[in-house]
């Protein structure tokens, strides 16, 4: 059973920086795609930043040239970073760490998201005062 586990939210001003880390495991062999989503209040969750397994990445417009996705591998886990620089107010969100089975390349999971079948985690809470 694949788990993800976020951590690194925080409540910073805007212009600062924060970098979130996900710890993916249960990873079965073969190809793969993370990726990070978020969701404002009342809002479905979008997405942000999606990686796989070959290393190409795909971003959402809105923080293109801000946000950065990145990944390194241990024998047994996945550990995907968000590194988010230039931060808005309107950056304010909850942030999840996802991955679906089915969609294993960086642009198809970042439009289509993770369906019924995909795991998420618990969430991590982002916070940029103005």
């Amino acid at each position: 059973q694949v788990q993800l586990a976020e951590s690194g939210g925080d409540s910073v001003q805007f212009g600062g920086s924060l970098k979130l880390s996900c710890v993916v495991s249960g990873l079965p062999f073969g190809d793969y795609c993370l990726g990070w989503f978020r969701q404002f209040p009342g809002k479905r969750r979008e997405g942000v930043a999606t990686i796989d397994s070959d290393g190409n990445t795909a971003y959402a417009d809105s923080v293109k040239g801000r946000f950065t996705i990145s990944k390194e591998s241990t024998e047994r886990l996945i550990n995907v970073y968000l590194q988010m620089d230039n931060l808005q107010p309107e950056d304010t969100a909850m942030y999840y760490c996802a991955r679906d089975s089915g969609l294993t390349r960086a642009r198809e999971l970042l439009v289509l998201s993770p369906g019924p079948g995909g795991a998420w985690g618990q969430g991590t809470q982002v916070t940029v005062s103005p």
